[in-house]
Order: structure tokens, then sequence, then C-alpha cells
């Protein structure tokens, strides 16, 4: 069976809620491409934690190898995309509670340039206020994005989401953590398991050090911005969601 056939298994097994089958698959995959294909291994890696984790195990040892293969890769010669592999790292560290080194592949992502991303996927803005959620949507726009959706509360951004999914485009989120019925880990888990590739990009009043932000994050969004915002601020949380998407491509 080749890795594309084996990885498909593999996901039908963890949408199937089929944890323990899926971990092994994912984790048999990573390994044998651990000394030949950096990223995929990492990525597989990736899945095989998120099996554990949605057993309730710990999954230190696959983000851990996941991070250092993404280290791996972005030190290489020939490597596309080194802004996201460092995000993508940093994003592991940061889940290991390794804060100066995520840190440090963040910073180091931040100095990378990258040519600009072509606009054409969706973006979906979950928010109770209507002037923050038209202030996104005017922000984003003239980021060049068009196909904009705009959702009041948590159960419709969900809901909305799904019928984005089942149409095979792939959405950057704009999630607000306030919404009057969910709160936004809750949201976020949601649609994570829906689309464990999916990019959030949260967005709230709350320091980023509170604990509810660190819940929310430590699902795995993408991103954090804070309120107040400005255009430049939305933009690099989006290259962000952007870099990490183009690396799963």
């Amino acid at each position: 069976m080749d890795t594309k056939t084996s990885c498909e298994v593999a996901l039908t097994h963890l949408k199937n809620k089929q944890f323990i089958t899926a971990h092994n698959l994912f984790l048999n995959q990573a390994e044998s491409l651990k000394k030949t294909e950096f990223l995929k291994s990492a990525l597989l890696y990736m899945l095989a934690g998120e099996c554990k984790q949605r057993q309730g195990k710990d999954s230190e040892n696959e983000i851990k190898e996941a991070s250092d293969l993404f280290l791996k890769y972005s030190n290489g010669k020939n490597s596309t995309n080194v802004k996201g592999a460092l995000l993508c790292a940093s994003k592991c560290l940061l889940s290991l509670g390794e804060f100066d080194k995520a840190k440090d592949a963040y910073q180091k992502a931040k100095t990378i340039i990258q040519t600009s991303v072509q606009v054409t996927r969706p973006v979906v803005i979950i928010d109770d206020s209507k002037a923050i959620a038209m202030k996104l949507k005017t922000y984003v726009q003239k980021l060049g994005y068009s196909d904009i959706s705009i959702f009041e509360n948590g159960k419709d951004g969900v809901k909305g989401c799904k019928k984005i999914f089942s149409e095979n485009k792939e959405p950057v989120v704009l999630l607000d953590m306030g919404l009057p019925d969910l709160e936004g880990d809750v949201v976020a888990t949601k649609l994570l398991k829906e689309k464990i590739s999916l990019q959030i990009i949260v967005i709230t009043a709350d320091e980023k050090t509170t604990s509810r932000v660190n819940k929310t994050i430590s699902t795995g969004v993408s991103a954090f911005i804070q309120k107040p915002f400005t255009l430049d601020e939305l933009k690099k949380a989006i290259d962000i969601a952007e870099s990490e998407y183009s690396l799963l491509q």
C-alpha cells in the first residue's frame, strides 16, 4: 500500500473515531519516512498525535518528533517553504511548553519574506459584533479576498463551515472568542474535528496570557489577534495562516 493510500485509510479510521487503528497507521507511515521526507513525516506525526489526543492520551512524543522534523526541514538547502515549517515547529513547541524555542522559531519565520500567496480561498468571519464583523470584512477585502461569509454565533459558524467543507473549499476562519452561545475553544475544537488542516485566527479582547486564550490556542489555532487590531496585524495573522496552508498542500 503506497503512502497516499495508507494516509487515506488512516484518515477514514480517524473520521470513524477508530483512533487506535488510525494512530498506528499514521505512526508507521511517519517512521518509514522519517529519514527521507522530513515534512511528510512531521505532518504524519502530528496526525498520530491528534489520534492520541482524541483518546484523551498524552501526545508529547509525537508532537516532539514533529517539531524536530519541521526544524530539520527548515534547515534543508532545498526546502521550499521554510517559513511555513518554522511556524509549524513553533506551534508544536508552544504546545509542548517549550516557550523560548517556540519564540525563536517564530522570530526566525518572521524574518523570511515570501512571495504573496494567490488569493482564492474563502474567509469565514464568526463574530457577534456587527461593527467588528464589517471591519474584518473590509480589511480582508483590502487584502484581496472576495468570498466572505459572516456568522453571528458559534453554532451558525460551525454549520456554515461544514457546508463550505462539503464544497471542498479550504477557508480561513476569523473566530471571535467571546461569542454569545459557545466559547472560542469549543468552536475551534468542533471545526478542527471536522477539518484537522483548517486555519483558524482567534480574535479577542483578552490578553494572550489569560487561561481562556491559552485554552483556545492549545486547540491548534494558527494565529491570535488582540482587539483593537489594525489592518497590518490582521495581514500578519493571515500570512501565518496562508503559510501553514501552503505547507500542507
